[in-house]
């Protein structure tokens, strides 16, 4: 394993930040990941929450975040740069 390959155990925790418009959507494993036949990430599943508890919360939709919308994995954060979040709503009940 090199110096550059991170574990999940290890990023599960990482928040995730979108660079457009600073806004955090809590840790990583408060969401999804959909991975490949050959376990390369492909992109991530956000819950569109508003709030800090999601069993709590009113709003039922999702967001795919492709991939290679990730600019970078620091030591905390998870940063996407992704502009449109409400034009790629996914369908609850498809996923």
């Amino acid at each position: 394993m090199s110096n550059k390959d991170k574990l999940y155990s290890d990023i599960q925790r990482y928040e995730i930040i979108n660079i457009n418009d600073g806004e955090k959507y809590g840790s990583l494993f408060n969401h999804d990941l959909i991975i490949d036949e050959y376990g390369n990430f492909r992109s991530i599943i956000l819950n569109n929450k508003k709030g800090n508890n999601i069993f709590f919360n009113k709003s039922k939709g999702f967001t795919q975040i492709p991939w290679n919308s990730i600019r970078k994995i620091g030591t905390k954060t998870i940063i996407i740069d992704f502009d449109n979040m409400d034009e790629v709503q996914i369908d609850p009940y498809s996923y």
